[in-house]
């Protein structure tokens, strides 16, 4: 019996306690693998979790920056996918806590840049304005905080320090005419002290010397100087004011002045205002002079859309600048034929 009990001094033994050390070994050393790899996983869907572009805080970006040298530029990207979403107040957010960081003087004047154009585009002028004159103070030939300025002071009507701001463009080599023409038009327009008598005479001269400022003039003259318009109507390009035309009242048409114009007979035809046609040459004018003839009263008129000469853009209501590139008179006005208000109100009812 004791023949069969293995000693442990027997070769045998030593190896069974070899091979038992071994799957332990392996053993142990297999599971404290899947452990870690659990628990890598884990770690990394709680940090996916935490970094969802919706959640990601202010603080988290600067760790990224700091901590762990993630590209400043990675960081822009990031934080401008808020901007696409509209959430402007999380991206200035971002943008004021990475300043705080960053100390480059190259990338700092490029978060002020980001900030103040996410501030204009939130709507926030006045803060937009003091970060762009704080970029000027170390960089002040920086032609995109000017432009931004330019653009600000004239939504804000600030027209005197717009046009210091041309003056700065100009000395540093940026084409600056016809923005120099637009403010002095509006300096004319907004001014406090002249009669609307003398503002439509010195109007007249800038539209006979700047035919590109019509439009701005026209509207003035609609406004507060019928009279002066109608006396003056050759000057003017009717089909580039067709909207304003449109939407004048029966009363305040001279159609003496009408009769000399065929577009604007075929568009009072159109409208309704007069019935000496039959036919015109424009197809939204010719339907709906046929409408109008029509035994049964169809609701149907004219709609305008704005189509940007620069970017393209098309827009439903007409701006001095396009809200997309910011260039100054540059839409075209386009006209189609679409229910009349009238009855679109009533079929939402």
């Amino acid at each position: 019996m004791d023949s069969f009990v293995i000693e442990y001094r027997d070769p045998l033994f030593g190896i069974i306690i070899f091979f038992t050390l071994i799957f332990t070994i392996s053993f142990l050393t297999y599971s404290f693998s899947l452990y870690k790899e659990r628990k890598a996983r884990k770690d990394y869907r709680e940090l996916l979790k935490r970094f969802e572009i919706g959640k990601l805080k202010e603080e988290d970006y600067v760790h990224l920056y700091k901590t762990y040298n993630l590209p400043f530029d990675s960081i822009i990207l990031l934080a401008s996918t808020f901007i696409h979403k509209g959430n402007y107040n999380k991206a200035i957010s971002v943008y004021l806590a990475l300043l705080e960081h960053v100390t480059d003087r190259v990338k700092k004047e490029e978060l002020l840049e980001l900030l103040g154009t996410t501030y204009f585009k939130g709507g926030f002028m006045q803060r937009a304005k003091d970060i762009f004159l704080r970029i000027l103070k170390f960089s002040p030939r920086n032609t995109h905080a000017l432009k931004y300025l330019l653009v600000i002071n004239e939504k804000l009507k600030d027209y005197n320090n717009a046009k210091d701001i041309i003056d700065c463009l100009d000395e540093i080599g940026e084409e600056t005419t016809k923005d120099k023409i637009f403010i002095e038009t509006l300096i004319l327009i907004n001014d406090p002290i002249k009669s609307f008598e003398k503002k439509s005479i010195e109007l007249l001269d800038t539209l006979k010397n700047n035919p590109s400022v019509q439009r701005l003039i026209a509207k003035f003259y609609l406004s507060y100087n019928k009279e002066f318009f109608w006396e003056n109507m050759e000057l003017f390009d009717e089909k580039k004011l067709i909207d304003l035309m449109w939407f004048l009242n029966f009363e305040d048409i001279n159609f003496e002045k009408v009769s000399k114009s065929s577009f604007l007979t075929e568009l009072y035809n159109a409208k309704g205002y007069l019935n000496n046609l039959n036919h015109s040459d424009d197809f939204v004018f010719d339907i709906l002079i046929a409408l109008n003839a029509h035994e049964h009263k169809i609701p149907a008129t004219i709609d305008f859309e704005f189509i940007c000469k620069s970017c393209k853009h098309i827009h439903p209501m007409f701006d001095t600048r396009c809200p997309n590139c910011q260039n100054i008179l540059t839409f075209d006005v386009k006209h189609h034929l679409t229910k009349d208000l009238v009855e679109r109100n009533q079929s939402l009812q």
